[in-house]
């Protein structure tokens, strides 16, 4: 079992060698844009693996429960040889009991972490992209489109306007932004930031996205948030029409006016203006002459809680579009791209487009290397030659079926092969050193975390069991010839019975 000097020692050693590949990979020049986004994923990935060593260390040295402070003290206390000796018959022991157990150094790791980079196939499980975006060159906004396109009333344009003013929602009338519109901003803003997640992994997108809240919490407070202007509280003396009720004698005449005018008189002087047209002319004639009217004839004033629910939706939608302003910004280059691929497409026939996607793919094969790819529509694995194996052996193999393992962050492995594998390679030795387990012969075939640290706590409890305890097991012999334990032999001789 590790001490906790060793665990911060490891710690250190990796975070170093952490650095030093970050140093290696950030000082090679990239000449393709596919290198480049590769180079960012793989800073990426490794600064963090150094911010999860960081927090392991960090852990360490506060050390809540007292681990490393009693340890420091066994080590430099009154008996530090025999703690030494202690520890040293420990070691032997385990290694008695396990005899083919290799402890697999860091270099080694992280030699293996070096290949996997060089691996395209590994590199396509961090990042990939459909054939419409053509490796982060373009946008693939046909599903928004389609979804744009469902909105009601909102004015209808081609797929190429679309593109261009995809971010001009200020123009969009307020009181057209229903729940509809709201789940294609939603579903719009999501590709985005997995878009942009993609070609720029380096980017901190919720620290941008924080900026983006504050400003626009600010101009919605100041009500000067393109398209969604502060609006002034109207009351209902403002609509309608007044009617000057001294020209008319009787209810009667106020009828001949007709239910409109009447409404608009009655919503005026702030009453109810349902019911028929008699009803409507006797309400309004029998407020003639009063300077108080009376209250069971007055409207009942809207507003309260539908208001506020109304405006918190104004205002969640809002800050979907401020989120959305943000994001077009981010991808203003492949936006002007995608314009121009798009034209350039619809300008050809239907047999020039799949001679031009031909020449694309190629052109992208020459750009990773320059030998011919094969076909092999099934992925099967190319063979000593470059070409793919026959499918029967691919399936005689096993690698048709694939194998999660959830300590190595949910990686498929094809084929019980690979999968027997790689409980030695790096990438489950990783995985296993950040639950704090050894990855010891005990753990074969263990691929779910909670297995693993059920096993792991039962295996404690049984070596704490096996652990020597100087006091019960080392052995005296007294003058008699009696053997009897150390505790024993120390109580006898202070009372001076040997």
């Amino acid at each position: 079992m590790e001490t906790i000097l060793e665990q911060q020692r490891r710690y250190h050693e990796e975070r170093e060698r952490l650095i030093k590949l970050m140093v290696d990979e950030y000082v090679q020049k990239r000449q393709t844009d596919r290198d480049k986004i590769y180079s960012e994923h793989r800073l990426k990935y490794l600064l963090e693996l150094h911010h999860h060593a960081t927090a392991k260390l960090r852990e360490l040295y506060e050390d809540k429960d007292n681990e490393r402070k009693n340890e420091v003290q066994a080590l430099s206390g009154p008996n530090e040889f025999s703690e030494f000796y202690a520890r040293l018959k420990q070691i032997k022991e385990f290694y008695k009991k396990h005899q083919n157990e290799i402890s697999v150094p860091l270099s080694v790791e992280f030699e293996e972490l070096t290949k996997a980079y060089s691996n395209p196939d590994e590199m396509s499980a961090l990042v990939d992209f459909t054939d419409e975006e053509g490796f982060g060159k373009y946008l693939d906004l046909n599903e928004c489109y389609e979804k744009y396109l469902n909105i009601r009333g909102i004015e209808k344009v081609d797929y190429i306007t679309y593109l261009m003013t995809f971010d001009h929602v200020f123009d969009i009338p307020k009181d057209r932004k229903n729940m509809e519109y709201k789940k294609y901003l939603e579903t719009m803003i999501e590709y985005l930031h997995n878009y942009v997640q993609r070609i720029k992994p380096l980017l901190d997108l919720d620290a941008e996205l924080q900026k983006v809240d504050k400003e626009f919490q600010k101009q919605w407070a100041n009500g000067t948030f393109p398209g969604w202007p502060k609006e002034t509280e109207s009351v209902l003396a403002n609509t309608g029409a007044h009617l000057d009720l001294s020209a008319f004698s009787s209810w009667e005449e106020l009828a001949s006016l007709g239910l409109d005018r009447l409404k608009s008189a009655l919503l005026a002087l702030g009453l109810k203006c349902g019911g028929t047209l008699e009803e409507r002319a006797q309400r309004l004639f029998s407020t003639k002459g009063k300077k108080v009217l009376d209250p069971s004839l007055m409207a009942k004033k809207t507003g309260g809680k539908s208001n506020s629910r109304e405006l918190a939706r104004q205002k969640e939608i809002a800050a979907l579009e401020a989120q959305l302003y943000r994001f077009a910004e981010f991808v203003s280059e492949q936006r002007s791209a995608t314009k121009e691929n798009v034209q350039r497409k619809q300008a050809r026939t239907e047999g020039e487009r799949e001679d031009s996607d031909a020449e694309a793919s190629e052109s992208d094969n020459e750009e990773e290397d320059n030998d011919d790819v094969p076909y092999n529509p099934k992925n099967l694995p190319l063979g000593w030659d470059g070409k793919p194996i026959p499918y029967w052996l691919y399936k005689l193999h096993g690698l048709n079926i694939n194998y999660n393992c959830e300590i190595c962050g949910n990686y498929t492995y094809k084929g019980p092969k690979a999968f027997q594998r790689h409980f030695a390679e790096w990438r489950h030795a990783h995985g296993m050193r950040c639950l704090g387990i050894p990855n010891t012969a005990h753990f074969a075939n263990v691929t779910q975390i909670e297995d693993a640290i059920t096993l792991w706590e039962k295996l404690k409890t049984q070596k704490q069991g096996e652990r020597w305890i100087p006091d019960q097991e080392e052995e005296y012999e007294d003058s008699q010839g009696n053997v009897v334990n150390r505790k024993t032999y120390e109580d006898l001789k202070r009372q001076g019975l040997l």
